[in-house]
This record gives C-alpha cells, structure tokens and sequence, in this order.
C-alpha cells in the first residue's frame, strides 16, 4: 500500500533532535512563551525574510488576528477566492466582515486577478490570497490592484511554507498567516501557527492580541485571545525548519516525476519559471475523478481531495454567502490529490504513474 501520508514516517529523521527539544523544555520550567518559541520565530522571521515573526496557535488563529489588527469598519468587505479552504473564509467572517468571493484561475487554482477589480466596492478594505496546493499567486497583478484601491494585502500561506514569487518568498508580501498543522511541509506535532510582517507596530499588536490584549502582565489594553504558539511546538518547528529544504527539495523532486511521467489525460500543475512551487499538495484534475480515485485504491494507492465541497457550498455558510462560481465548481469536482510526501520515495511515485497511465489505457 502506497499511503497518501504517514506523520510518523515523515518526523521519524528528527525523533531525536524532537527528543533533545523536550528535554530541554521540560527542565527549563518555562513553558508559555519562553526561549523555544522566541528562537523559532526569529528562525522563521529570517527564513521568510520578514522583519518579525509572531507564533500563534494555529493558521485559523493567524488569519483571525491578522484581520483583527487592521481594525477595519463594521461594514468592511473582503475578498478571498472562492475555492479556498473554509478556514480562510471563517477568520472574515468571525470577525464580522462580509467574504466577498472571486474565481480562481483554473489553471493555477489561486485567485484570478483579472477578475478582482469586478468585485472592489467601496466597502473592500482587503484582499485575502491564498497560495494553494503550494504555488505563489500572481503577487505583481495582486500588489498593482491594491495598491491603486489602497487595499491590505493578507496572504494565507498555510500551504506555501518557502514558495516563492520572482524569487522572493510568501508571507512578506502583506501580512503572512501560516499554518504549521502536522501535515503541512513545516509541520508541528500538534497544532500551531505564525504570522509574518515588516510592520513593527502590527508586530506589537499581534503579540498583544495572541495574549489576552495585553503587552504589559495583568494590563489588558484590548480586546484580545488566548492564542499563543506552545513553547514545545516551537522546539519541535525549530528542528524541523533546519531540514525544510530538504523536504522541499524532496518534494520537487517526485513532482517532477509525476509532470514528467504522467499522462496528458491529467490536468496536471502548471510549471512556471515566475514561480517557485513546494507542492504540499500535488493536485491533478480528471473528469472521471472519483473512478481514478477508487481505481487507485484498489491497487494500493490512497489518495485525497483538496477539496471535495466548495466553501461556499458547507452548511454553515448558506446564510453568509451566495453566487455561483462556475469555475471553483469545476476544480471541486475534478481534482484529486496524489501521494507526494517526504517519505515518499522515487519507486512510489513511479508507481502510481504507471497506475494511473495505465487505467486511462
């Protein structure tokens, strides 16, 4: 069986780097915001090229208190794709704001700036972009639309952790929000999370805000949340962020595997020399989706949907959002997401190429 993830498997290299860095966070007595999570963010701060970083809880927290910061009017409109995951849509709505949802383009899954400037009104304080599957989106087109509406630019990076634009790196472009969630490329062993910015005074914020509103102990200055980055998980992040280009390197490395070995039948991730790609996830597109998918199975090849049901199509959202998004519709309904882990190996990814050739035979 060729599994689509196994956690122990992908941590098993670093089970005692993990093992020093409990040690060391159990006997230091220290155990909310101490050494481990200021190392980390300073590593993970210079790792994006990012004046500050700020340790969170989780990527939902980030995105929560990322919006929260700006403190936008009541009336605020902000726009996100709309085939993202649900967590960038709730973090907009939790904060009262109204999601304003815009098509992807489908051939990169990432929001399509030629369709942005159609939903602006005067309401739209932000643009919410979401770097899917692990490609950069178009950041020149997204930065020259904000910059004439005089927008905020947010990236939700939960799934780009070291993708890069023209060479730079996501989550410096705007307010970077991450998620460390244990199967993302930079996972914790539990939840955790992160935001990046060049803004000295948002930095002072955000650390406020992650604990409780306060800056200074027992004096609460504003309104804020119980969302801080556990000190144990940011000794393990820190041992896993040492080897990250290996795990990205990795990555490419059965990506181009499978571009370079699947058949055109297969939508398969477009490759572009502007973009950077890490593949958290790597996503092809078939009409017969759920035949593959089964097909797959029965031959020892587990396999995902990234996503299956539209955000704007959950229960919990058919009070809060309406439209119809034609071409979110089509990627839900086709994609499919292959295995292409760390412990993957080269003879496992060919496998599932000649699987999958040959079913379309």
């Amino acid at each position: 069986m060729i599994e689509y993830e196994n956690l122990r498997l992908v941590n098993q290299k670093l089970f005692d780097k993990y093992k020093e860095s409990f040690h060391s966070f159990l006997h230091s007595g220290w155990f909310v915001l101490g050494s481990q999570v200021k190392q980390f963010e300073e590593e993970f701060a210079s790792f994006c090229g990012t004046n500050y970083c700020i340790g969170v809880a989780n990527g939902l927290d980030a995105l929560i208190l990322a919006i929260d910061a700006f403190k936008f009017s009541k009336d605020s409109e902000i726009i996100v794709p709309a085939n993202t995951y649900i967590a960038t849509i709730l973090a907009i709505v939790r904060n009262g704001f109204k999601p304003v949802l815009v098509e992807p383009d489908v051939n990169t899954y990432n929001i399509d700036p030629n369709k942005i400037e159609e939903k602006i009104t005067k309401n739209t304080k932000a643009i919410l972009v979401v770097h899917l599957y692990g490609k950069s989106c178009d950041m020149d087109s997204i930065l020259s639309i904000a910059q004439k509406y005089d927008l905020k630019i947010i990236e939700d990076v939960a799934q780009a952790h070291g993708a890069k634009y023209k060479g730079k790196i996501v989550g410096g472009f705007g307010v970077g929000c991450f998620s460390f969630y244990p199967t993302k490329n930079l996972g914790a062993l539990g939840d955790a999370g992160a935001i990046t910015t060049d803004d000295e005074n948002l930095a002072k914020t955000f650390k406020s805000l992650r604990n409780y509103g306060s800056a200074v102990k027992y004096y609460n200055d504003e309104l804020g949340y119980n969302s801080r980055l556990d000190e144990i998980q940011a000794g393990f992040l820190s041992a896993k962020l040492k080897i990250l280009y290996d795990i990205t390197n990795h990555k490419r490395e059965l990506a181009k595997i499978y571009l370079e070995n699947l058949s055109d039948e297969f939508i398969k991730p477009v490759v572009d020399g502007n973009y950077f790609d890490v593949y958290h996830i790597f996503n092809i597109r078939h009409l017969r989706r759920d035949k593959l998918k089964n097909y797959l199975l029965e031959h020892g090849i587990k396999t995902e949907m990234h996503y299956p049901l539209a955000p704007y199509r959950q229960k919990a959202m058919q009070e809060i959002i309406d439209g119809e998004y034609p071409i979110s519709e089509e990627i839900h309904s086709t994609t499919l997401s292959l295995p292409i882990s760390y412990f993957h190996t080269k003879e496992d990814i060919l496998k599932v190429c000649e699987t999958m050739n040959r079913w379309i035979k």
